[in-house]
């Protein structure tokens, strides 16, 4: 029985993504900052962990707590809207350190096992946002095109170790807390100049049918971890598939 290990598992995709494998017969460890096992279907195959993916003590100790895994899913992530100009380079930094770094030192505290099994899967969950630009995400959308191109060389260095590394990129979720989570970082965000193509903006987005399910992120996930011939990009939701 194979086991994966997930980021992010509070609320969302994450949330889904474990609930998918549980369901498939999997191992899971879902790992979240605050962590809560209500949330879950209770499961002898399920482990629940403590994980700030910003705190390299945190990563060490829930790697070592997890032991062997087959699968790692980098699914925690935190958004910001707004405008550059009123984006603070304080908000900038914290949402790189858990998009980009964050991803990065998972991967790193993870990968000597799979090196010397010489075997694994990352899946890195970024967003269909960089495949089509848009505006008040510029923050954002640096933060996930830094994971695509991070992991697209990384998958490189790690075929020799016949290790795996695939994207899934989501389109826009209004069933998770993306927007909500996001908000507390706005602020003054978006300036007086701004306030007509935010207003704009939003409207679009409140008119668009094509939306990402929770389900399809765990789905693509499950491609990507169980299927070797599935490609290093993968759409999730109908918005996503259209921009590819």
């Amino acid at each position: 029985m194979k086991t994966v290990l997930i980021t992010g598992c509070s609320s969302g995709f994450g949330l889904e993504t474990a609930r998918y494998f549980l369901d498939r017969d999997w191992n899971v460890i879902a790992t979240m900052r605050t962590p809560r096992e209500d949330i879950l279907p209770g499961s002898r195959r399920l482990r629940v962990l403590g994980l700030d993916v910003t705190d390299p003590e945190s990563i060490r100790q829930a790697v070592e707590a997890a032991g062997p895994i087959d699968v790692l899913v980098n699914n925690a992530g935190i958004g910001v809207l707004g405008a550059l100009e009123g984006t603070s380079m304080d908000t900038a930094r914290e949402i790189f350190e858990t998009n980009t770094f964050g991803t990065m030192a998972m991967i790193q505290a993870v990968l000597p096992q799979f090196r010397q099994r010489r075997a694994g899967v990352i899946v890195n969950v970024t967003s269909s946002v960089t495949l089509r630009s848009l505006p008040l995400l510029s923050v954002y959308t640096a933060s996930k095109a830094a994971v695509n191109a991070f992991t697209e060389s990384l998958a490189l260095e790690l075929q020799q170790f016949n290790v795996r590394v695939s994207l899934v990129l989501p389109g826009r979720a209004p069933d998770t807390r993306f927007g909500e989570n996001a908000q507390k970082r706005m602020q003054s965000a978006i300036p007086e100049a701004y306030a007509d193509l935010a207003s704009n903006i939003f409207a679009e987005w409140g008119q668009s049918s094509e939306v990402t399910l929770s389900l399809d992120v765990a789905e693509a996930v499950w491609r990507a971890a169980t299927d070797p011939s599935s490609p290093i990009r993968i759409a999730a939701g109908a918005d996503a598939v259209a921009l590819t």
